[in-house]
């Protein structure tokens, strides 16, 4: 072959390789982490089957230009890590009350006990709400992370407990309850029990022991902890909607075209009511599951669930008005739960 022919192919030929290999570059995917607590497990845990689904939608919906590496089990770290990452990296979590609440402690206004009667009126106060609304200004503007969606973990928070069955707030004097965090210590309080903070790695052995009589927690986590081989009564008292949050790095959302933020938001939007679905036809079955393990099962009247709110929100209520927290977020929350009449 000619030499200056040759020399031209071989040009020609770098020339497409390199064309090709920076176009490739040009459509490599970005990878962003997401993180959160709990097992890979759809029939243990709504968290994954939430964070699997978002997954999915993201690299349909930005055509492959975002892919999802997910991080279950707490992989990256606790919940306080787990934060600090979303605050100085790209990446997503999807944060407890344990994560966000150093932060915005704000976010406790929205556990006050027998706030919602179902699903519905409970996503209708973090979807539409002044409060919520307030409470993703704040997180944003404290720390550049942004809160994406209120994600369901299991339904209400249930009692259960192995002393005796549980039907009114009489039934609580002189039993000994773990608690997640000190809001739950005065709700327990106000019952006339105990509460003391145990780290949900230890409830099974505490409970076994009597170290704890009881706790509360939505069936799902009752089963994924296999609670019902030490607890004989469950109470279902829809005390407080179960939820965690998906949270995002700030910077990272706002470098993103508006194509790409609003993909990955439809897909957050999807992922979400995809998840909700899935939780809420789980709550009988789950509900049933612990029946069948030998749990005695306690609905409550409707006088029964009014005792329970009439003690329960006063106290927990006094305890919000002892935290670092503006009343107007109190007002507001209590405003979009159809509950003024609550507001000093």
């Amino acid at each position: 072959m000619n030499p200056t022919r040759s020399f031209a192919v071989s040009s020609l030929t770098a020339a497409v390789l390199a064309a090709g290999t920076l176009a490739s570059q040009a459509h490599a995917a970005t990878t962003v982490d997401l993180s959160y607590n709990g097992a890979p497990d759809p029939d243990k845990n709504a968290v994954h089957v939430f964070a699997t689904n978002l997954k999915e939608l993201v690299e349909q919906k930005t055509d492959g230009d975002i892919e999802l590496k997910l991080y279950p089990n707490s992989m990256l770290g606790e919940e306080q890590e787990r934060m600090e990452q979303t605050m100085n990296s790209p990446s997503l979590n999807i944060a407890s009350f344990a994560g966000m609440s150093p932060l915005v402690p704000e976010v406790f206004v929205s556990a006050i006990p027998f706030l919602f009667d179902d699903f519905e009126s409970a996503r209708t106060f973090f979807d539409e709400g002044q409060y919520w609304q307030a409470v993703e200004d704040a997180l944003r503007e404290r720390t550049g992370v942004e809160l994406l969606a209120v994600v369901e973990e299991g339904g209400f928070l249930a009692f259960t407990s192995d002393e005796k069955p549980i039907s009114s707030p009489s039934d609580f004097e002189g039993l000994r309850f773990r608690a997640m965090d000190p809001s739950q210590v005065a709700l327990y309080e106000a019952f006339g029990a105990s509460g003391t903070p145990i780290p949900w790695t230890e409830v099974y052995m505490a409970l076994k022991t009597g170290v704890a009589d009881g706790q509360m927690n939505p069936p799902m986590y009752i089963i994924m902890g296999s609670l019902y081989e030490v607890q004989d009564y469950l109470t279902l008292a829809n005390i407080q909607y179960s939820d965690q949050f998906l949270v995002g790095n700030g910077a990272m959302i706002d470098g993103w075209d508006d194509a790409t933020r609003e993909a990955v938001m439809e897909a957050v939007e999807e992922a979400n009511q995809l998840a909700r679905e899935h939780n809420e036809t789980r709550v009988d079955e789950r509900i049933a599951y612990l029946e069948e393990q030998g749990m005695e099962v306690i609905r409550p009247s409707e006088d029964e669930l009014a005792a329970f709110r009439e003690q329960g929100q006063p106290a927990y209520l006094e305890w919000l008005g002892e935290q670092d927290i503006d009343p107007s977020f109190i007002d507001m929350a209590l405003e979009d739960a159809g509950m003024t009449h609550l507001v000093e």
